[in-house]
């Protein structure tokens, strides 16, 4: 259950905004792990765990487990106000119940089985103790991250915005995918650009820039972003309306599923510009 996606790069990231000191996450992670929880009994009510389309060799039994791990070992990071990375081969941390009997096994993914109900329990337990952490702390609070970021508040946004993808996941596994909630996306592409694009670049070195230059439009409110990619430097002008070699429109939601290759391309509302620019996004910014 320890696999790590969004959650955990190795690679250098960017730091955070002035966003991340205004906006309230605790909600929007109370009410992302809540509908998580809700599809994830959805899907063991059927009888047994379906794929997971958007995250290839993960069944819904595996993406609980995963999502399960990824909060309780943040609850040992903020918890303990850890200032170094701490080893993910103690399972102290974990609190597994007694009787794990039928859990996924990350070795055997995907695990097509039944979800077993301690299994979901597990992760509502989990998930709703790192709610109150979050909401107990304060948000500069100096603990351990994978990025430069190293506060508390990092872990917050880092995981509502996890919660958030997750859930849709869980959701799309079952065929019934609502959107992600507006503000909580429009905060999500900023963070893409501002933290996961340069660490998913550092970590899997990817190719140099050479000037590409992308423009995303919000279409159902106020937002816009255009990100150049030049050398190893990803450069965001948000807000400015400035032109790109390509231009992707879509609801908040969907740039935001778009970003972290949820959807494709032409599931978007409009898509306009070079289309050879297009398709080396997802080179310049490998997937997690």
């Amino acid at each position: 259950m320890g696999r790590t996606d969004e959650f955990g790069d190795r690679g250098s990231a960017g730091g955070g905004t002035a966003q991340n000191e205004i906006m309230d996450y605790v909600p929007h992670f109370r009410r992302e792990v809540q509908a998580f929880e809700a599809a994830a009994r959805r899907a063991a009510a059927g009888g047994g765990a379906p794929p997971v389309p958007s995250c290839p060799g993960w069944s819904v039994a595996d993406l609980t487990g995963h999502l399960a791990w990824v909060h309780r070992y943040v609850i040992h990071v903020v918890g303990e106000r850890l200032a170094e990375r701490p080893e993910e081969t103690d399972p102290g941390h974990l609190r597994l119940p007694a009787d794990i009997t039928g859990w996924p096994l990350p070795e055997r993914a995907p695990n097509r089985g039944p979800i077993p109900e301690g299994l979901i329990a597990w992760f509502a337990e989990g998930a709703a103790a790192l709610a109150s952490l979050f909401a107990s702390r304060d948000p500069g609070e100096r603990v351990w991250t994978w990025s430069r970021e190293q506060t508390t508040g990092f872990w917050v946004r880092m995981q509502t915005i996890e919660a958030a993808l997750h859930r849709w996941d869980a959701e799309n596994a079952l065929g019934a995918a609502q959107p992600v909630q507006a503000e909580l996306a429009v905060d999500a592409v900023a963070q893409n650009f501002e933290v996961m694009a340069p660490a998913r670049r550092a970590r899997t070195q990817a190719p140099p820039g050479t000037g590409e230059r992308y423009r995303f439009r919000r279409t159902d409110g106020p937002g816009d972003w255009t990100v150049c990619f030049t050398a190893d430097d990803v450069r965001l002008d948000a807000g400015g309306g400035a032109p790109g070699d390509v231009e992707l429109a879509g609801t908040a939601s969907d740039l935001m599923l778009f970003l972290w290759g949820r959807l494709p391309a032409d599931r978007l509302d409009a898509v306009h510009g070079d289309e050879t620019v297009l398709g080396r996004y997802f080179t310049l910014v490998p997937p997690g």
